[in-house]
């Protein structure tokens, strides 16, 4: 489907919180100048750069469950994102949410979280809460169970006027990708609960693996890449025609190297599955050095009529993922503005 450049122009562009800066003198207030310095609209709110910045204010360790303290450094963050003309679009990653049995412990701390985070969402002026599908040990993966806390939560939401939005994160045990998302999400069939898309965990579910040498899916279900290919063609073109543009509420744009040595099949001591951790120190943005088809998963995005907001998010690590470390973030943020141009450029002319 031909897309006219011209459609694009007004795209809204937000950079995450937590894919900029490498050593602890990247404060927040400096990764705010230079993402506002570099012409992007908004921020992702990362929760651990809302921890380390309230320890930095307050002089003392503040913890995840300090909602007070993390309301108050809040509203400090919202006043500095305001004197650099930035929205901030969401707070995230909100994770290990649904699915828990009912009355256990987790599930009652899962809501706890929720509306500590709903307190810190008003706080920082935003109404839009990321939920990451869960990979949990001990979660339900029936979808009547995970739509059904979805619902509670999304309703908790709404009294606030806030939104839901739910992302295929690849390492997912429930919902890997964004059809199991998308079905998941009709399910909950609430006005306040949307897609968050991302063209890492798309790529990461369908067509890439990590911990194989070609850093494809392999087996004998895969049929080699010009079968992969195929298949996600044939998944983007049914994104495309599925998702009304209303129900993607932003899109997340990163890419993802190969690793130079495959990653274990094994969780690693955390308990993190191989895609999780590829998903935390592999992935740069777009045109460095990944292996993903990111340019045809945003053309597909596209081709919804998706014109709301991109996003950034990025944890480039290195092709070896041990890390990168960097001093000038203004010169981060303008180059990830022009891949972000470039990744609509090439988008936009795909298959013409």
């Amino acid at each position: 489907m031909p897309i006219q450049k011209s459609t694009l122009e007004a795209i809204p562009i937000c950079f995450a919180s937590c894919s900029i800066g490498s050593k602890p003198s990247h404060t927040l207030p400096k990764k705010l100048e230079a993402i506002a310095a570099a012409g992007f609209d908004a921020i992702e709110l990362s929760f651990p750069d809302i921890l380390t910045f309230a320890s930095q204010q307050l002089k003392r360790s503040v913890q995840p469950s300090d909602y007070d303290d993390l309301c108050s450094t809040g509203q400090d963050i919202k006043q500095l994102c305001e004197s650099h003309k930035l929205k901030i679009l969401i707070l995230q990653p909100f994770a290990n949410f649904e699915g828990w049995p009912a009355d256990s412990d987790e599930r009652k701390d899962a809501f706890a979280r929720a509306r500590g985070w709903i307190r810190i969402m008003e706080a920082v002026g935003t109404d839009m809460l990321q939920v990451g599908s869960s990979d949990s040990r001990g979660i339900s993966t029936s979808r009547e169970v995970v739509a059904s806390d979805l619902r509670e939560l999304a309703d908790l939401l709404a009294q606030h006027g806030f939104k839901l939005a739910y992302e295929n994160w690849c390492w997912s045990t429930h919902a890997p990708t964004w059809k199991d998302a998308w079905d998941i999400v009709q399910k909950v069939d609430r006005p306040n609960i949307g897609l968050c898309l991302d063209t890492f965990q798309t790529a990461g579910s369908e067509w890439a693996d990590p911990t194989t040498e070609s850093g494809l899916i392999e087996g004998p279900e895969s049929g080699g890449k010009d079968n992969l290919d195929k298949k996600l063609k044939r998944s983007l073109e049914e994104l495309s025609a599925m998702v009304p543009p209303h129900k993607i509420y932003f899109l997340q744009i990163s890419d993802a190297y190969k690793p130079i040595e495959p990653l274990s099949q094994e969780p690693d001591a955390s308990g993190l599955r191989p895609r999780g951790r590829w998903s935390h120190d592999y992935r740069p943005m777009p045109f460095n050095g990944g292996h993903l088809p990111v340019v045809e998963i945003t053309k597909a995005v596209l081709n919804t009529d998706f014109r709301g907001w991109f996003s950034v998010e990025t944890f480039d690590g290195g092709q070896d993922g041990k890390g990168k470390e960097y001093d000038d973030m203004n010169e981060v943020a303008k180059k990830a503005m022009a891949d972000f141009r470039k990744l609509l450029d090439q988008a936009s002319v795909l298959n013409q």
